[in-house]
């Protein structure tokens, strides 16, 4: 009898945990994103049901082309919670990505959520990189209507291989799924990572890390 107490306290656990493991659940029907509201919560405050509207859950100009003129090629158009207020507590969100010829959506994660990506036009070269110790990417090169998913917090990327431009559609499993660039947050961060510790990190000169710091 104790046992079957103790085996089903664990499973509780173990369930439990993978329940916290994402966005709250809404215990109403809604509870729309109040920008103004001066309560700090653990994602936003919720407007008056009474004043809601339509317009709280509609984003308008998916359809639009990104700019991609810019160093990496690429553009991504968020559509979270800051853009439809009725997303908050769902634990979901979309983002469209524009691709130049050969740009790139730079190795990055999501602190917040797993990404389902699904390309619309063109040909990605996309993937992402296991946890230590055996840091192991995973890769695949896309074409239109193919699907590729990237896991919670895993370092991933995309690159259009072809010759036109390129455009994907991705949802996250977070209505603030989060975005840390590898690049912009090791060599960017302010203040800057004393390069000393980033020269034996990643066992360069610190001149070298120097220069790198000037680009971000």
């Amino acid at each position: 009898m104790a046992f079957n107490f103790f085996l089903f306290l664990g499973l509780f656990l173990t369930l439990s945990s993978f329940a916290l493991a994402s966005d709250p659940m809404p215990l109403q029907d809604f509870c729309v994103a109040d920008a103004n509201a001066a309560v700090l919560v653990n994602g936003v405050a919720c407007k008056d049901p009474k004043m809601v509207q339509a317009k709280d859950f509609s984003f308008s100009g998916l359809h639009l082309l990104g700019n991609t003129s810019n160093a990496v090629g690429s553009k991504v158009t968020p559509v979270n919670v800051a853009q439809i207020p009725g997303l908050n507590t769902l634990g979901i969100s979309l983002a469209r990505i524009d691709y130049a010829p050969w740009g790139i959506n730079p190795p990055h994660t999501h602190p917040r959520a797993s990404e389902i990506l699904t390309v619309v036009k063109g040909s990605l070269e996309v993937g992402f990189i296991t946890s230590n110790p055996e840091n192991r990417l995973i890769k695949k090169v896309l074409k239109k209507g193919d699907v590729f998913v990237f896991p919670v917090n895993l370092i991933h990327f995309q690159r259009n291989v072809g010759t036109g431009n390129a455009v994907a559609i991705a949802a996250l499993s977070s209505q603030n799924p989060g975005v840390i660039t590898t690049a912009n947050a090791v060599f960017g961060s302010t203040p800057s990572i004393p390069s000393d510790i980033l020269a034996k990190a990643f066992k360069l000169d610190t001149k070298v890390i120097d220069y790198l710091q000037t680009k971000f």
